[in-house]
């Protein structure tokens, strides 16, 4: 028998590189990445400034409008539920008083002896009616424009406001 000897390769040497620092982050420091350290010119830096305090004066101007704007919903939604509350009180008010009308002349039919006297009570009652009938839509007319203008005056008002306000200096 032959003997053979092998000879074991050495374990191959462990490659040495050169050690970065590692950044807080958890990242090696390359210097590929680094920000290169630079003066910012006073110009620059000046317009910045002066573009963020504008920013700042915006943002005081739209929070105070939206703020005026909040106010005047409220106010607004108040406004119209009143009226709507007195114009529905106008409404009850004259649907009583239509019912009341038409149940007395009713009541005085019952108690007709002649045709001419039916028609006599028929004419009166119907120009009753009507002459009720036009004041009663006349001073819900006036109600609802009253409304209407209560509610859209404050509106207009507040809008020109904001856009004076808004109007760059």
């Amino acid at each position: 028998m032959t003997e053979t000897t092998s000879t074991a390769k050495p374990a191959p040497k462990a490659r040495t590189t050169k050690t970065s620092k590692v950044t807080p982050a958890g990242f090696p420091d390359f210097e590929a990445f680094a920000m290169p350290k630079m003066e910012v010119p006073a110009a620059f830096r000046e317009a910045t400034e002066k573009g963020i305090e504008q920013a700042r004066d915006t943002y005081a101007k739209v929070k105070s409008a939206a703020e005026g704007a909040t106010d005047l919903m409220e106010d607004t939604f108040e406004t119209s539920r009143q009226g709507m509350v007195e114009f529905n009180h106008k409404a009850v008010d004259a649907a009583r008083a239509n019912a009341d009308a038409a149940f007395g002349f009713m009541k005085d039919m019952m108690s007709v002896k002649t045709l001419a006297e039916a028609i006599e009570l028929q004419s009166t009652f119907a120009r009753q009616q009507f002459d009720a009938l036009s004041a009663q839509t006349k001073e819900m007319q006036e109600l609802a424009t009253k409304l209407g203008t209560d509610v859209s005056a404050p509106v207009k008002e507040a809008m020109e406001k904001t856009f004076k306000e808004m109007k760059p200096n």
